[in-house]
């Protein structure tokens, strides 16, 4: 892609996460993620097919670079624990930054349409792989003590998930910084990591 159409592209994608956090992608119309892209109704599809592929980009854009990110930064770490805790920092920090992603990421990924639940829940599939082969690790070094490794990331991940849920539906968001030291306390524990 030149380098033009890939900011158009980037500029479209920018646009609908922030319609889609205000108006939620069904009541969203293209014409409004047109207007704040700063382009017209029809070039909106010169790059999507409809209204459907533009949310399914979004999440393989956003959320895979998002957990490539995180793939590449646990790579600076030797220990289980400080893997998992370079998992919450980066996640909460990731959200924090990006707050029309996160609203959309958690509403999007409920919603009833089956088809469209699918199609946007690849990258976080991709992410779970990486939270499991962590601590699958961490069991195998015996830095880490988990009993079944699917459940071990289902806590894992459930645990930021409804933190990132209450943050963006909540009237007065506190910083998810604030919290950060009490879910490493919750893990550590949970986990009987071993390390610093």
């Amino acid at each position: 892609m030149s380098k033009p159409r890939e900011e158009k592209y980037q500029a479209i994608l920018h646009a609908a996460t922030e319609s889609f956090a205000e108006y939620g992608y069904f009541s969203c119309q293209v014409s409004k993620i047109a207007k704040l892209a700063g382009v017209a109704d029809g070039t909106i599809y010169l790059y999507f097919k409809n209204k459907e592929d533009i949310l399914v980009s979004l999440f393989r854009e956003r959320m895979g670079r998002f957990v490539e990110e995180i793939r590449q930064t646990i790579g600076r770490y030797k220990t289980t624990r400080d893997q998992l805790v370079c998992i919450i920092r980066t996640h909460l920090k990731f959200m924090q930054e990006n707050r029309s992603l996160a609203i959309v990421t958690q509403m999007e990924r409920r919603q009833s349409n089956v088809e469209i639940r699918e199609a946007i829940t690849g990258p976080l599939r991709d992410y779970f792989q990486l939270i499991e082969q962590v601590l699958e690790e961490g069991v195998e070094k015996n830095e880490a003590v988990i009993a079944d490794i699917k459940v071990g990331r289902q806590l894992f991940f459930g645990t930021l998930d409804a933190m990132i849920s209450d943050w963006v539906t909540s009237e007065k968001p506190r910083f998810l910084e604030e919290v950060e030291d009490v879910v490493i306390d919750l893990v550590c524990s949970a986990f009987k990591l071993k390390g610093n």
